[in-house]
């Protein structure tokens, strides 16, 4: 009677085993593969993860980077971008214009340079670090593309920087009224280190300083690797803005650029960031509700200083006495970039 127990007692127990590693390897999935595994497959049939990433993904890749100074719509050109179907953006990494400002820290720094030169770590070993960091993140931060572009805005700080150690990279130069920009960025209580929200003055001073910076090495590397982009025309006339962005992408016309609120949240289409000051006004369709928000919120003795304040309004072809300026008839660039002559094929014009 004993024996047949213990032989029951037995039996119930290597049957609940058997039955707790059937459920265990059932519940069991392989390991996701990461989008880099996943961006080798694509792009070059290959996934072998013990090569490196640069052995794959040289650095005359033609890589996209967007930048521009906050809140003047380089979530917007991003998504439009990720609406492509052979394009993939993707959020703000945050940490690619932070390595890059230690970047030019340790370049503008001549007892930092001598250290590191003494410890063998020369220019050259920076430069294929930073590369292999940068690659790394654009690459494995989201979905795999045929293109893939980074949207950091103040990565562009870096521009001619970035121009040099990726000599095939294109870069779009989001441009906009810096009285809107800077509206929106206090509006909005967007914190950008050493502006103070409280002072329109000081915000539009240093608006002025970074715009210049930018726009500067976009005109030193040439119209063939950058192109500024207005936001104003980009939301007035976003067909004729985009086909010639994607012309000099040197990627075909995709009509989905224009739709990219269809594509929010689907598969090889647009992803959003919950954190990102911009999601909620990009997830709508392309718009012109916030070209004039900036109107009566400026104090009057900034706006009868504006010229002084911020002289890159002036140069880059906005009036800094209008109020509003009329954004339907824009005036050229200083040492403006013309695009429309080597637009050889025929276009559809966008009704004005």
């Amino acid at each position: 009677m004993r024996s047949s127990r213990l032989s029951l007692l037995l039996g119930c127990v290597l049957l609940c085993s058997a039955s707790l590693l059937y459920l265990g390897m059932s519940g069991i999935e392989c390991p996701r593969k990461s989008h880099r595994y996943r961006w080798m497959e694509l792009n070059l049939g290959s996934a072998n993860q013990s090569l490196s990433l640069t052995e794959h993904f040289p650095e005359d890749t033609p890589l996209i980077f967007i930048g521009g100074f906050p809140r003047s719509g380089t979530t917007l050109m991003r998504v439009m971008l990720d609406a492509h179907n052979s394009v993939r953006c993707g959020e703000e990494t945050r940490v690619i214009p932070r390595l890059l400002a230690m970047r030019a820290t340790w370049s503008r720094s001549v007892k930092e340079r001598i250290r590191l030169d003494e410890a063998g770590v020369t220019d050259q070993v920076l430069d294929s670090a930073v590369r292999a960091f940068l690659l790394e993140v654009i690459v494995g931060h989201g979905e795999p593309a045929p293109r893939l572009c980074n949207k950091d805005p103040f990565a562009l700080k870096s521009l001619s920087y970035l121009a040099r150690i990726f000599p095939k990279a294109k870069f779009v130069l989001m441009l906009r009224d810096g009285r809107a920009a800077v509206h929106s960025m206090i509006s909005r209580k967007v914190t950008i280190s050493g502006f103070d929200l409280n002072s329109y003055r000081d915000c539009l001073t240093k608006w002025s300083g970074a715009v210049e910076t930018m726009f500067s090495q976009c005109q030193a590397v040439g119209k063939d690797r950058c192109m500024p982009v207005s936001y104003e025309q980009l939301v007035l006339r976003s067909e004729e803005e985009m086909r010639k962005l994607l012309h000099f992408l040197d990627l075909q016309w995709d009509p989905s650029v224009l739709h990219h609120e269809e594509l929010i949240g689907k598969a090889g289409g647009v992803s959003l960031s919950k954190v990102e000051r911009s999601t909620d006004q990009v997830m709508k369709p392309v718009n012109t509700d916030a070209l004039s928000k900036w109107v009566g919120h400026i104090p009057s003795d900034v706006m009868s200083d504006m010229a002084e304040i911020a002289p890159m309004l002036a140069r880059l072809g906005y009036d800094p006495h209008a109020n509003p300026p009329n954004y339907t008839r824009p005036e050229p660039m200083a040492s403006p970039f013309s695009y429309s002559q080597s637009l050889k094929t025929a276009e559809t014009p966008h009704p004005s």
